[in-house]
């Protein structure tokens, strides 16, 4: 069982950064429900999005009123990666995305639980779901890019298309002490280039370390379709407050 931490010990900018990842990333993944390509991905992607709500309910606890935090806040007031709010896309655009954030989630989670800070007993149990989801990810990765002409060119668009997303997701979080975010990056890219290789994708071209890139979510600029999602996620809340079932 995981143990929240007294409010008044816990870094309330991180604790709302990691929290809105995983819940942003966990209601775009459960929105393939009814549409996955086979019903065995239905229950993986399914199991995926209820691991992330998990971790996100413990994270926004910690920084007051879970149900307040995830919906009645506006748009900018999120923080959550411009990654994970980017839509679902083909599967392809959708596995391209858990690629990149689930290898991240893994080796950050692996940093904090070795620690002492007030993330530690969440990273503990987190960093094994979060194995999952990297090695559900680093699967079909493999599968698309060295399947068909057809299915390695989706997984080429789609690992080209979200590159430029990546770089934020090594900006410093405020709150969060004791992380090597250039060695973070290092350890994501030897990782994610790995996979990609294996898979018979080219690694793309884009901004390296200290050059631009996409990506003000921590900052509460969020892109276009975060606000349609947004909408979405906090419509049955909003149209009936204090409703209990």
């Amino acid at each position: 069982m995981t143990t929240t931490p007294a409010a008044d010990t816990v870094p309330t900018a991180a604790a709302l950064a990691l929290g809105d990842d995983a819940l942003v990333l966990s209601h775009r993944l459960g929105e393939w429900a009814g549409h996955a390509p086979v019903l065995e991905e239905e229950v993986a992607l399914a199991n995926i999005a209820l691991d992330l709500l998990g971790q996100a309910r413990v994270l926004l606890s910690m920084a007051g009123d879970e149900d307040e935090l995830a919906f009645l806040r506006e748009e900018r007031a999120f923080r959550n990666l411009q990654l994970v709010e980017q839509p679902n896309g083909d599967f392809a655009h959708t596995i391209a995305r858990q690629l990149y954030f689930s290898v991240y989630q893994h080796l950050l989670h692996d940093r904090l639980a070795s620690g002492d800070g007030p993330f530690a007993p969440l990273a503990g149990k987190a960093v094994k779901e979060a194995a999952y989801h990297r090695d559900h990810a680093e699967q079909w990765t493999l599968r698309l890019g060295d399947g068909t002409d057809e299915s390695h060119a989706r997984m080429q668009r789609a690992v080209d298309a979200l590159w430029r997303f990546t770089g934020e997701m090594f900006q410093p979080v405020e709150g969060i002490d004791g992380i090597d975010w250039p060695g973070l990056e290092s350890a994501w890219r030897e990782a994610v280039e790995d996979v990609l290789g294996r898979a018979t994708l080219t690694v793309p071209e884009g901004p390296r370390s200290g050059a631009w890139r996409a990506g003000a979510g921590r900052q509460g600029l969020h892109t276009e379709p975060f606000g349609r999602m947004l909408a979405e996620m906090q419509h049955l809340h909003r149209s009936h407050p204090g409703a209990t079932w």
